[in-house]
């Protein structure tokens, strides 16, 4: 899948899954996700074997959009942690590429070095903190930026906040503390696409989906909250169909670049 095709994908889909989860399985997780109406997940390396499972979905779901996440794009610190981890090391980016990663996340801002080997081949969506940071980020090439800790840096508030020193063109993924409650204000805050975890699910109905390994209770719960993003999208921008709209539409339609020539 081509860097247009994926991005208008994570569009479409208004929500990016963290899969960091090692009890469940990967392939299982991906068909809930699926039949939920969301065809992308994000893989975070801090779970086992995180290559080998970005292969695994490639391999048996091959039109499902797997990113990868909790990159370290700054080599002096991978060798370090790999130094420290070496029974568990992190990848690099070109390694989760050549696993099968269809674009690229991180906490934090990526390198020159990144940008130079990824801009404009693959989805690159930086960790920021700030209007700088998320602008300095897209100026080098990212095509999303993730705001991160969301709810640390002020949630919905803080997005709308800062949309203005961005000209609202540039489109925040806030990631970390999002949930049922704060997604419609985030949305109203001009925000397409949002990152969650597991987290967002009720306790007590995550340790059934664990403890049961019961897929179709977890993509029933992956439903409402995907039903809520479409719904809430749908009222802000009623010209749009996003489940059918192209990159183009959406971006004339909300103002946000996704920056492709």
């Amino acid at each position: 899948m081509d860097i247009r095709a994926t991005i208008t994908t994570l569009l479409r889909d208004g929500f990016i899954l963290v899969f960091n989860q090692d009890k469940l399985d990967i392939v299982k997780t991906a068909e809930a996700l699926i039949a939920a109406g969301i065809n992308n997940m994000e893989v975070t390396c801090r779970i086992k074997q995180p290559l080998e499972k970005l292969e695994r979905l490639r391999q048996e779901l091959p039109d499902f959009v797997a990113g990868a996440a909790s990159l370290i794009d700054w080599p002096d610190m991978l060798k370090v942690y790999n130094a420290a981890h070496a029974d568990d090391p992190l990848p690099s980016l070109q390694e989760v590429v050549d696993a099968g990663a269809s674009y690229l996340v991180s906490a934090v801002n990526f390198s020159d070095a990144g940008f130079t080997s990824f801009a404009g081949k693959v989805p690159m969506i930086p960790g920021c903190g700030s209007a700088t940071e998320v602008v300095r980020q897209y100026a080098k090439g990212a095509n999303l930026c993730k705001v991160f800790p969301a709810k640390q840096l002020g949630g919905p508030a803080y997005v709308k906040a800062i949309d203005p020193a961005i000209h609202k063109m540039i489109s925040l993924v806030p990631t970390g503390g999002t949930n049922a409650e704060n997604i419609p204000d985030y949305i109203n805050a001009g925000v397409l696409v949002l990152g969650g975890s597991f987290s967002m699910i009720d306790k007590a109905t995550l340790h059934k989906v664990i403890d049961e390994q019961d897929y179709k209770l977890l993509a029933q719960e992956l439903t409402v909250v995907k039903q809520l993003i479409d719904q809430l999208r749908q009222e802000k921008y009623p010209s749009l169909d996003f489940a059918q709209a192209s990159l183009e539409q959406i971006s004339q339609t909300t103002g946000r670049n996704f920056n492709l020539s």
